[in-house]
């Protein structure tokens, strides 16, 4: 009787026996530590109220300047103006309007440059620009226009309640139908994209990130709002529609986790509003003098 010798092949080590571990993909490396992850979120915050500090100053000495060659060349023509001539100029009043076109645009610009890394990186799925994964597109569509229609009523009825005093940007707009024109073309187009991309993009996602919902809400709502102050100071109604439009885009953003159902129902909003304005410079016929 003859007895098989045992074969020579490589047996298969079995699941207990050690078996050498794969090399980590770079995804599933060591996580850093919690300490580092918080110092990072808030260095991010450092960086998006630095770049919100820039919109800010942009658009207070932009104005100036983009309108300081006019200013130079009616003071040696008439000699220093008064406040109050300033004030009442309709060809200064408009190009301050103007200004803001491309103060949005260098606005738009430092954004992408800090969102990219200098063009490394894509920038719109890096600030939360897009559809809530949650919802289908016309959803969204819909219920944000929805919601602009609402908030928009509403602040009809609360500036009918508390009295329509007149503000900074209600006399601008009535200084000239240019003026008109350019105020509802940048209410309406560059705006909400360039607002909500700082405040609702950028600032929201570095404060949530650092602090949750309940730090990122009521900041980025208080600092949208108080930008606007100085412009509507003399209308307490206004004010309080602006915050509590604020309030709602944020809250928006927080809950679908993108800023493109905000930006609809801020155009929304803003386009009622310039619709109105061009409207009204057609039936306001001193506004041509």
């Amino acid at each position: 009787m003859f007895i098989e010798e045992p074969s020579q092949q490589q047996l298969t080590p079995l699941p207990e026996e050690h078996v050498e571990p794969p090399a980590p993909r770079p995804s599933e490396g060591i996580q850093p530590p919690a300490q580092s992850l918080w110092l990072t979120a808030w260095r991010d915050v450092g960086l998006g109220f630095g770049v919100w500090g820039v919109s800010v100053v942009l658009l207070l000495v932009g104005p100036v300047v983009f309108a300081l060659p006019y200013i130079i060349y009616r003071i040696a023509k008439f000699g220093p103006p008064t406040p109050e001539a300033l004030s009442t100029d309709k060809t200064l009043v408009f190009l301050s309007v103007l200004a803001i076109l491309p103060v949005h645009l260098l606005t738009f610009v430092l954004l992408w440059v800090v969102i990219t890394y200098g063009g490394r990186r894509p920038f719109w799925p890096n600030i939360d620009f897009g559809w809530p994964k949650n919802l289908s597109p016309m959803v969204t569509t819909l219920a944000s226009v929805l919601v602009a229609t609402l908030l928009f009523l509403l602040a009809i009825g609360i500036t009918s309640l508390y009295g329509e005093r007149k503000t900074d940007l209600d006399f601008m707009i009535e200084s000239s139908i240019y003026t008109r024109l350019t105020v509802a073309f940048a209410a309406a187009a560059t705006a909400p994209l360039v607002e909500e991309l700082i405040y609702r993009g950028l600032l929201y996602r570095v404060l949530e990130k650092a602090g949750g919902m309940a730090v990122a809400i009521p900041i980025v709502s208080l600092l949208f709002a108080g930008i606007h102050v100085l412009q509507y100071r003399n209308n307490k109604a206004v004010i309080l529609v602006i915050t509590l439009l604020s309030f709602t885009l944020t809250i928006v953003r927080a809950v679908t986790g993108k800023v493109l159902p905000a930006f609809i129902i801020h155009f929304v909003f803003n386009g009622i509003q310039s619709v109105l304005i061009v409207l009204g410079g057609f039936i306001d016929k001193d506004i041509f003098k």
